[in-house]
């Protein structure tokens, strides 16, 4: 029997009626159509589907949709302006070549911003634990490393803000 679930997501508020077996992943690719947070594994091994929950990175493939009742929820879709304009995380992706085939990268992007938002200025060594997480068969991590460090860097400049 569905039960009413009432959240935002992205910024924009929700009002929706979910299973209460439905997982946070399968909200957010399903009736949500967004599709950028992945599912890879779906044991909360490889970190693809991760996604911020009120500022917090957590694994949306073990989480019930329903344990984020009243929550703010942000995926990788939430990231850029509404102009546009990407996330200095986005931005730092591309220029440091923090992706290959991109399956990681949502993922990724978000656990950074998660680590960002409590340590605004971390060490190679804080960031690859802060991402042991999340798998990435294709970059090796350097550049994922590279990119986290330099959008630490141009969030700094800016206040802490995009």
């Amino acid at each position: 029997m569905p039960l009413p679930l009432r959240l935002t997501v992205n910024r924009k508020p929700i009002e929706i009626e979910v299973e209460p077996h439905t997982l946070l992943v399968d909200l957010l690719r399903g009736p949500l159509a967004l599709t950028g947070t992945h599912v890879g594994c779906d044991t909360a091994q490889c970190g693809a589907c991760t996604v911020l929950v009120d500022g917090r990175a957590v694994k949306s493939c073990s989480l019930l949709a329903l344990q984020v009742q009243g929550a703010s929820v942000t995926s990788v879709e939430g990231l850029a302006r509404e102009d546009g304009t990407l996330h200095p995380v986005q931005e730092a992706f591309i220029a440091c070549h923090g992706l290959q085939c991109g399956f990681c990268t949502p993922g990724m992007m978000m656990s950074a911003l998660g680590l960002l938002a409590d340590n605004p200025q971390p060490d190679a060594a804080e960031i690859a634990e802060a991402l042991e997480g999340n798998l990435c068969r294709c970059t090796g991590y350097v550049n994922i490393v590279a990119a986290v460090q330099q959008a630490a860097g141009a969030l700094a400049a800016n206040g802490g803000k995009p």
